[in-house]
């Protein structure tokens, strides 16, 4: 492999301090990914880099995250300081001494570079043949080449990476599908302004009504509100959602009138499907709902699944409806003080209209949600009482079967949360939650490609979600690939969710994965990144104790124990010691606290087959724990 910064004579002349100091970032950028890949470095010239590699897929992944890795240091800096590579790859024998290489496959690798693109790859055939059929990221021909100082022309590829805008003929054009759908914030034109929750309650009613349309994909309330009050094409929305339709509109509520526009649009042409202006009284908003609907369906050429199943779960009392919106919205905001508002709202719902069943499958579910901060065991119950009641009024709410399903995995009732959730998708397969959390239960026992295929369906439904990690426990595509062994896949797979989301499991993935690498020093680079967009994340703060007590760093990672163990809630103390007790291998103290975790349902559900738990479940203690909580031994 040869690596060579573009440009890099001209700013030397220019400015030379300055390129001095870009290649000293260039080599604390290649050198980690160097070592991650098995390459070996055998000298630098100036701003490039020559290398040598055991085998071609190794050079070939590597030079991917190289550029990867480049693109990722410079988005946020000026172009002035910005680093650009070019990388060359060529498969051949070479010739050793004294620590240098030589020969022919050497000078054919330092002539491929320079036709490489600002941030590209050049490889030659050998390359290709050996790797094409094992490496994602397509490798296309860019024809044959006259290469200085080589006798014959020799066919160059070309790696096509995933962030270049390539222009496509309309032939070529894939269109966006038609039954994926996003209903895009409705805007809120009501002369006060407070009632927003309106226009936000409108828009996740819709969600779920369309989701009864047949065959439709329908994405997600988290995905769609961040482009509220974003003014975007329709055709680049529909990229960036991977949907073919969209549903946007405006409401107006002032007094007892409401005025609603809606529109259906192609996301493929950005022509309108269907159009439809609402002037109503608000007691007709549940009629406005279904016509959008319907006519979504007609326009669509698609079956509404059962009409009458929102209305049989809503109320006639507007008040109590409204009371609902407003107790969604804050429930969304998912803070402690938001939540228990919520809970005042729904209860207050619920006292108007004792047969409003979705405002208790609300209620249910934010109960489970304050299980997080408040008493475990009194909100779990609160929950479970008001999915109960839910399901009674309403035995084919998807939501209260989901809710129902969450609390049941709360308690560690694996059988009935399995079957609960399995109706809730059959009533309604575009439940984001309910299909993450049977990815946790497949997750929990083992069935690796179920979980994945769960995970999966989520992220399509919910590909913007601003934390992918809602749920502690959420079986992300980088852990299954991390647990199955496939440690660099997994590596890959978080560092593309890195690129777009700053949550702190994120980075507290990607630390697990450098510790089963062990490379501690990656690990704890990670998790100073993480701290820097979230100070003081409890999970951050573990797994750097648990970095910290696998290096042989006792005291750093017992003094990080010692301040955890001062956090607010209970789990996270519990989480804090169970983790770094195990990596210390101090197992009385870490069946201490994983007995009290069975205690309050807040074990760790991977348990089985962490590989950083390997010690722990050679314990005769382990089976004790697996019956407490209903493990199979």
């Amino acid at each position: 492999m040869y690596t060579d910064m573009v440009g890099y004579t001209a700013l030397g002349q220019r400015n030379e301090s300055l390129s001095l100091a870009l290649v000293k970032e260039q080599r604390k950028i290649i050198r980690p990914i160097l070592m991650r890949h098995s390459g070996k470095e055998i000298k630098t010239m100036g701003d490039a880099f020559l290398v040598e590699f055991p085998n071609a897929l190794d050079a070939v992944r590597c030079a991917y995250d190289i550029q990867r890795a480049t693109r990722e240091f410079n988005i946020s800096l000026p172009e002035e300081k910005r680093i650009h590579l070019r990388v060359g790859l060529h498969l051949g024998d070479v010739v050793e001494s004294q620590g240098d290489i030589s020969g022919d496959a050497v000078n054919v690798a330092s002539r491929i570079y320079p036709l490489a693109e600002d941030g590209g790859v050049c490889l030659t055939h050998q390359i290709y043949e050996s790797t094409h059929n094992k490496f994602d990221v397509p490798l296309v021909s860019a024809g044959s080449k006259h290469l200085k100082n080589v006798s014959e022309p020799m066919e160059v590829y070309k790696m096509e990476m995933p962030w270049e805008k390539t222009e496509l003929s309309k032939k070529e054009e894939v269109l966006l599908p038609r039954d994926r759908v996003a209903v895009l914030p409705f805007a809120n034109f009501s002369p006060d302004p407070n009632d927003s929750y309106f226009a936000d309650g409108l828009t996740e009613e819709l969600i779920n009504r369309v989701s009864l349309v047949k065959g439709l994909e329908v994405i997600a309330r988290t995905s769609v509100m961040g482009f509220k009050k974003k003014d975007r094409r329709i055709s680049e929305i529909g990229k960036e959602l991977k949907v073919g339709t969209l549903l946007e509109g405006s409401v107006r509520k002032a007094g007892n009138r409401i005025r609603v526009s809606a529109q259906l649009i192609d996301a493929n042409t950005e022509g309108h499907l269907w159009v439809q202006y609402y002037d109503r009284k608000l007691d007709d908003i549940f009629e406005v709902q279904s016509s959008v609907a319907e006519n979504v369906a007609g326009a669509l050429k698609l079956k509404l699944l059962d009409e009458e199943r929102e209305r049989v779960e809503s109320t006639a009392d507007i008040e109590a409806y409204t009371m609902y919106l407003r107790a969604m919205q804050l429930f969304h905001e998912l803070t402690p003080t938001s939540c228990r508002e919520a809970i005042a709202l729904f209860e207050g719902a619920v006292s108007r209209d004792s047969k409003f069943a979705r405002a208790y499958a609300g209620l249910a579910h934010t109960w489970y949600q304050m299980s997080v901060w408040a008493d475990f065991t009194l909100s779990v119950n609160k929950a479970e009482a008001a999915a109960r009641k839910a399901l009674e009024l309403a035995p084919d709410s998807a939501e209260a079967h989901s809710a129902m399903g969450a609390i049941h995995a709360a308690l560690d009732r694996f059988d009935e949360e399995r079957l609960e959730l399995e109706r809730a998708i059959r009533l309604n397969p575009n439940l984001v939650e309910a299909n993450l959390l049977l990815g946790v239960y497949c997750e929990i026992f083992g069935r690796f490609d179920e979980a994945s295929s769960f995970v999966q369906k989520a992220r399509s439904l919910d590909p913007l979600d601003p934390d992918p990690a809602l749920y502690m426990t959420l079986p992300s595509k980088s852990n299954l690939l991390r647990l199955r062994g496939k440690v660099d896949d997994a590596i890959a797979a978080v560092e593309d969710l890195m690129e777009v989301h700053r949550s702190p499991w994120v980075y507290f993935q990607a630390a697990l994965c450098y510790l089963q690498k062990k490379d501690f020093d990656k690990a704890l680079d990670v998790v100073d990144v993480g701290l820097g967009y979230n100070p003081g994340a409890s999970n951050l703060r573990e797994v750097r104790g648990v970095a910290f007590a696998l290096s042989g760093r006792r005291e750093e990672a017992l003094d990080e124990l010692q301040d955890l163990m001062k956090g607010e809630f209970e789990s996270d103390r519990i989480n804090a010691q169970f983790w770094i007790r195990t990596a210390l291998g101090d197992l009385d103290e870490a069946f201490e606290a994983l007995m009290r975790a069975a205690e309050l349902h807040s074990w760790w559900p991977t348990i089985k087959f962490e590989p950083l738990f390997e010690k722990l479940r050679k314990d005769p203690r382990f089976p004790e724990f697996c019956k407490k909580v209903g493990l199979p031994p």
